[in-house]
């Protein structure tokens, strides 16, 4: 009789300066081990924050797995699921051929991801003082911002869609960093639209310096624009549809479900205004901050990601 191979999780992420934004990550990893009770599951980060990706590697070879499920703990497939990980994977994966190792994709825009989204909204919209009709409300959905145009356009579509699918009278997107616009020009712009409410959706897994960054650009806009009702909408975190959705992708790796979107990928093909990074080597790019403290310092400034797409 075969023995069924032990089989462990590894979930990546990406990791924060934020201590609260470590525990958030953490219990979601906790939670996704609860939901797949047949499986170990180890979680580690990729900077800034420990564990560290390799220390949940060797958690799970501890533990006896002869195959291992690695998972991005990210929303979108940008630098740091492209690159940045899969080099943490194939590190370990070269280092232990005796250990299957195979890596899925990340959550990407997902029925239940909106799902979620829907019910942070639609949470904001409770606890407001008053009633103000979604016709007369203006959804404005912020993501992290990267330097890989097609991760920054599913910000756009998730506004499309929440916007369209909510009833919303008008949605837009914004960035924390990165990429424009950013909070704080685009809350500038949107308050000349005519709508008597705003909402504020941090697109995010998890709080942390970001997080708190468009709250506080929303606070602002707020004191300055008393005539608009602003309310700020919580982030995804440990929402039931977020852990029910890494799970999917978890079991997806068995399924053979593991591809992403690289019709767009700069990586793969040569994009107007990236055709540079077209084939670069897949390399990561955070050896020089794994496991680094935590400190008030925004680290969102990674203009030198480089690789070829997954």
């Amino acid at each position: 009789m075969n023995t069924p191979i032990k089989t462990g999780v590894m979930l990546c992420g990406h990791g924060s300066r934020d201590p609260e934004a470590v525990a958030e990550f953490s219990a979601l990893a906790q939670r996704l081990g609860e939901r797949l009770p047949e499986f170990v599951v180890e979680s580690g980060f990729l900077e800034f924050a420990t564990p560290v990706i390799g220390e949940g590697f060797a958690k799970l070879k501890q533990a006896g797995v002869g195959r291992i499920l690695a998972v991005p703990g990210m929303l979108f497939a940008a630098g740091h699921v492209k690159n940045d990980v899969p080099s943490e994977v194939n590190e370990f994966a070269l280092a232990n051929p005796e250990i299957s190792v195979c890596y899925g994709r990340e959550l990407g825009i997902d029925p239940k991801i909106l799902g979620a989204s829907a019910e942070r909204i639609e949470m904001a919209e409770a606890s407001a003082k008053k009633k103000t009709a979604r016709a007369d409300t203006l959804l404005l959905v912020v993501g992290r911002g990267t330097n890989d145009p097609d991760s920054n356009s599913n910000i756009s579509k998730i506004a499309r869609m929440l916007g369209e699918g909510l009833g919303f009278g008008w949605a837009e997107a914004a960035y924390s960093g990165v990429t424009t616009p950013l909070v704080d020009a685009a809350l500038e712009r949107v308050t000349r639209l005519g709508f008597s409410r705003i909402i504020v959706f941090p697109y995010f897994l998890f709080t942390g310096v970001l997080v708190k960054r468009i709250y506080a650009w929303t606070d602002a806009a707020a004191r300055k624009y008393g005539h608009i009702e602003f309310l700020k909408a919580g982030y995804l975190n440990d929402h039931p549809l977020v852990v029910e959705t890494f799970a999917e992708r978890a079991l997806g790796i068995l399924e053979g479900d593991v591809a992403m979107n690289c019709q767009l990928c700069k990586y793969r093909e040569r994009i107007v205004g990236f055709e540079s990074d077209c084939g670069a080597p897949q390399v990561g790019h955070h050896h020089h901050v794994r496991g680094v403290g935590v400190d008030d310092h925004d680290h969102h400034h990674h203009h030198h990601l480089h690789g070829k797409g997954s």
